[in-house]
C-alpha cells in the first residue's frame, strides 16, 4: 500500500480558551472570569483534494476550528501548517498569500455582503487588491464567477436584497471563488436553506471540486449531507476529535459511540436495526465545565470504571480511528 501524500492542512494539539465577559457583581466580587474550552487539543491533518467533513452537535467547537485555520481566531496553543508552512508564524505578504489560498464560506450569506454594493462591485474588489486579473479584464472574470455557480450575468448589477437565500450562497462562493483558492472552508452554509435548496448547494460544491480541483472542509451537524459529500469525516465532541475516518467506514462501522449515537439519531440514514433508544441520554456539557476522564462518559451507555478518570487516546489502524478505551485497537 502507497503512502499517502503530504497533507495540506496539518493541525496539532490545536487550542483554543475564550473568557466570558463578568458582570458587574463578579467584577466586585472579583471572582475569577469563566473560561469557555471550546479547543481542547485538535489533531487532524486534511489532504489535497479531498472534502473532509467535520462533524458534532451545536456547541462542540466546530466553527470555533474554521475560524482557527484561517485565523479569524488565534489558537492559544498548538501548531498550525498549510503545505508545510507554519500558519501562526505567518506575516505580511505571506500572511497575505495564505489567506488568498485558503477561502471561507459562512453560514449567513446576507451578512457577509455589503447592502450598499452591487454583486458584480463586491466580486470585483478581491480580485482588484491582490491582483489577479488587469482591469479591463475583471468584468469578464466576474461574469465568469457568477456562471461558475449558477447565477446570471445581469446578477452584477443588483443588489444583496433582491436574491433569495441560496442565491446569496452561491454569491458568498463565488466571492471565495473570486481568489481562486486551493481550500474552501464550508460553515454550516446550508443550514438556514429548504432542503430542496440544500441539495442544490451541495451539489454545486461537489462539481466545483471535480473542476477546479478544490479541498473542501466541509462543517455541519446534517449528517445526510455529510454522507453525501465527504470522503472523510472527523467527529468533534465538546473541543476534541474522539473518531476519524472514511465516509464508509463511520457510517458502516462506528468506532466511538458518540459517533453511533450521531448517526442515531438521524433517522433518515438506516444506519443500523439495533436498539439505540437509550444512546443519546442527556445533554451536551458546558465547555465552561468540561467532565474529567473522557468529556463524553457522563452520557455513554458503555461507559466503565476508567472512563470517568482517564482521557482516551486513539485507538485504530489505518485512517480509522476512535479516541475511545473501549474501540478495537
Amino acid at each position: 500500500m502507497s503512502a499517502l501524500p503530504p497533507p495540506l492542512i496539518e493541525i496539532a494539539g490545536l487550542t483554543k480558551r475564550f473568557a466570558r465577559t463578568r458582570g458587574l457583581m463578579a467584577v466586585i466580587a472579583r471572582s475569577k472570569p469563566e473560561v469557555v474550552h471550546a479547543l481542547n487539543g485538535i489533531d487532524l491533518n486534511v489532504q489535497r483534494g479531498e472534502t473532509l467533513a467535520i462533524v458534532g452537535e451545536s456547541g462542540c467547537g466546530k466553527s470555533t476550528l474554521a475560524r482557527c485555520l484561517v485565523r479569524l481566531h488565534e489558537p492559544d496553543a498548538g501548531e498550525l501548517r498549510y503545505d508545510g508552512k507554519d500558519v501562526l508564524a505567518l506575516g505580511g505578504r505571506a500572511r497575505r498569500s495564505f489567506h488568498r489560498r485558503l477561502q471561507m464560506v459562512f453560514q449567513d450569506p446576507y451578512g457577509s455582503l455589503n447592502p450598499r454594493k452591487t454583486i458584480g462591485r463586491q466580486l470585483a474588489e478581491p480580485i482588484a487588491v491582490h491582483r489577479l486579473r488587469a482591469a479591463p479584464g475583471i468584468a469578464a472574470r466576474v461574469a465568469e464567477l457568477l456562471q461558475l455557480v449558477g447565477l446570471p450575468e445581469d446578477a452584477a448589477q443588483r443588489y444583496p436584497h433582491a436574491f433569495s437565500g441560496g442565491q446569496r450562497q452561491r454569491i458568498g462562493i463565488a466571492r471565495a471563488l473570486a481568489l481562486e483558492p486551493e481550500c474552501l472552508i464550508a460553515d454550516e452554509i446550508v443550514s438556514a436553506l429548504d432542503v430542496s435548496v440544500q441539495a442544490q448547494i451541495i451539489n454545486l460544491l461537489v462539481a466545483l471540486q471535480q473542476r477546479l480541483a478544490l479541498t473542501i472542509i466541509f462543517v455541519s451537524h446534517d449528517l445526510r449531507l455529510v454522507r453525501y459529500l465527504a470522503h472523510r469525516v472527523a467527529v468533534m465532541y465538546l473541543g476534541r476529535i474522539v473518531e476519524t475516518g472514511t465516509a464508509e467506514e463511520i457510517f458502516g462501522a462506528p468506532r466511538h459511540p458518540y459517533t453511533a449515537a450521531l448517526i442515531a439519531a438521524a433517522p433518515s440514514l438506516e444506519f443500523t436495526k439495533r436498539d439505540t433508544s437509550e444512546i443519546v441520554a442527556g445533554e451536551l456539557p458546558s465547555p465552561l465545565d468540561i467532565p474529567h476522564g473522557c468529556p463524553f462518559h457522563p452520557r455513554c451507555p458503555i461507559a466503565i470504571e476508567r472512563c470517568r478518570s482517564e482521557i482516551p487516546t486513539e485507538r485504530g489502524r489505518g485512517e480509522h480511528r476512535a479516541a475511545c478505551h473501549l474501540a478495537p485497537a
